[in-house]
């Protein structure tokens, strides 16, 4: 095998190390884990260190603080898992820190305005409540556009295009 095809394996093994590879595909594959990757999550503590790299040798590039916040795999590396937050953010965090409880952000990319919590799946179902961006909410199931959840008190369905932590059309029970 010549040098280019040294040269381009080399390139890609350093990519894949770094976590800095392009996606070659929107579909899933199985992690290490077993489960697959992509797929969301919530922080399991109030206090998660995000690190630049999969191992503690790696410096913390910031913190979490506030347990249940719903965030994607996108990658894992040994016990390590790497994550996406709403707002496109990567970095490495240790598997023991997440936890596959379902939670969902209400519009995190709204600055304002309300998103109604229905009665039944329907957009003209009674509304129970009006959910401001950044409400933090449990995600029970997803099925047919609409997901059903609870926060705060209150329970019912909200269109799943409006929560960060759940994938556009996903079901799941």
């Amino acid at each position: 095998m010549g040098k280019a095809f040294w040269g381009l394996l080399t390139i890609m093994l350093v990519a894949l190390a770094q976590g800095s590879a392009p996606a070659l595909s929107q579909s899933s594959t199985t992690g290490q884990s077993g489960f697959p990757v992509p797929r969301f999550v919530s922080l399991k503590s109030d206090r998660v260190n995000v690190r630049v790299g999969p191992s503690r040798d790696h410096r913390v590039d910031w913190i979490f603080v506030r347990a249940g916040l719903p965030v994607e795999i996108v990658q894992e590396f040994d016990n390590w898992r790497r994550i996406r937050d709403w707002e496109g953010a990567e970095g490495w965090v240790f598997h023991s820190l997440l936890t596959g409880r379902r939670t969902g952000l209400v519009t995190p990319w709204e600055a304002a305005g309300t998103t109604p919590l229905r009665a039944d799946a329907r957009s003209d179902a009674a509304i129970r409540a009006e959910l401001e961006p950044n409400v933090l909410v449990d995600v029970d199931s997803c099925e047919g556009g609409w997901c059903s959840v609870s926060a705060q008190g209150y329970s019912g369905w909200i269109d799943q295009t409006r929560l960060f932590g759940v994938y556009p059309d996903e079901t799941f029970d």
